[in-house]
């Protein structure tokens, strides 16, 4: 399915969510509690940094569509520099950070599939994996000296966005 017949397609569903893979179109599963807070807390702590460091960037929440090859995916967070997007985009073309909050029926394309997918992007600096029941994260982040990913596992402690210049800590994503 094109992109363009798929978000033909999608916005005449009703209630539902999707995400297109390899040109076809995957329901998104219902989301549990654990998931919701997750990804809430995650958007508040990206958020807070970006208006504490006062960096020109914009934190969306799930929903926003990032275009990869002949995927469409739907990041539960994206983070955004630069002049702000129009209303009514649903795309975010120059994403410098994705968000992907792990669920069982996602777990295995958002570690591996997803991981090659996002980098081929080039904005993309940084991707985060975060575990929706126990303060787990992986960051993902892509080198600048020679375009490689430096993968780092995060139990507790800060973990520092550079670009843009911003930070959050595990504890944050993982209070309550």
């Amino acid at each position: 399915m094109s992109r363009t017949d798929y978000r033909r397609w999608a916005e005449a569903q009703p209630n539902e969510r999707f995400e297109r893979i390899e040109g076809h179109p995957v329901a998104m599963a219902p989301e549990r509690a654990s998931h919701a807070d997750r990804k809430a807390l995650v958007w508040l702590a990206l958020h807070r940094a970006v208006a504490a460091a006062a960096v020109p960037c914009h934190v969306y929440p799930d929903g926003m569509t990032v275009e990869v090859d002949d995927n469409d995916f739907e990041p539960d967070a994206t983070l955004r520099c630069g002049d702000p997007l129009p209303g009514d985009a649903i795309t975010v073309p120059d994403p410098l950070l994705v968000v992907e909050v792990l669920s069982p029926a996602t777990r295995q394309g958002d570690l591996t599939r997803k991981l090659v997918s996002y980098f081929r992007v080039p904005s993309i600096r940084h991707y985060l994996i975060f575990w929706a029941d126990r303060p787990q994260v992986i960051h993902h982040r892509r080198r600048d000296e020679d375009d490689g990913i430096e993968t780092r596992v995060l139990t507790a402690g800060p973990i520092k966005l550079d670009p843009p210049g911003i930070g959050i800590t595990v504890e944050e994503v993982y209070a309550g």
